[in-house]
């Protein structure tokens, strides 16, 4: 049996230690949003965050997370008002939007570490995060347009 917080809740699987986190959130937890794109790491659309920090749940072993605090997608902000969320919608960043979980994931992540964010380290931090759909003018406007909400919201002390 392994432990962890998902989105908050105590949870415990009684999944193989060598299972992909993936597939308990989307299996066990029910939580869809996060996406299987490669399998191997490579694409993004599995990013989850692990302690704060984004990684790809679908070379993460559960046994990997035992312990930890685990976000999907459906924890960033239930109510969709986390600032990446907000920009994501108001920008309308998706076309097909099945990568745009994990772009979200990766861009909350990234700004929790730098809310001064340059283009620069934008392109560098969401360069593992693959779209097919190329709307990568719209995620890193969003990304930028996220940072400057969180900056204002610093500003007033919130």
């Amino acid at each position: 049996m392994t432990s962890f917080t998902l989105n908050g809740k105590k949870t415990e699987v009684t999944a193989d230690a060598d299972t992909p986190l993936l597939w308990v959130i989307r299996d066990e937890a029910g939580l869809t949003g996060t996406k299987f794109g490669c399998g191997i790491g490579m694409c993004g659309a599995c990013t989850v965050h692990i302690g704060g920090k984004a990684a790809r749940s679908c070379v993460t072993p559960v046994s990997a997370v035992e312990g930890q605090e685990i976000t999907t997608i459906e924890g960033l902000d239930p109510k969709g008002q986390h600032p990446v969320q907000k920009a994501w919608q108001e920008l309308q960043v998706p076309q097909c939007g099945y990568c745009q979980s994990g772009q979200i994931m990766q861009a909350a992540a990234a700004l929790k570490d730098n809310a001064n964010i340059s283009d620069a380290d934008i392109d560098a931090q969401m360069s593992g995060n693959l779209c097919r759909c190329m709307t990568y003018t719209r995620i890193r406007a969003a990304v930028r347009q996220a940072a400057s909400a969180m900056a204002a919201n610093a500003m007033k002390g919130g």
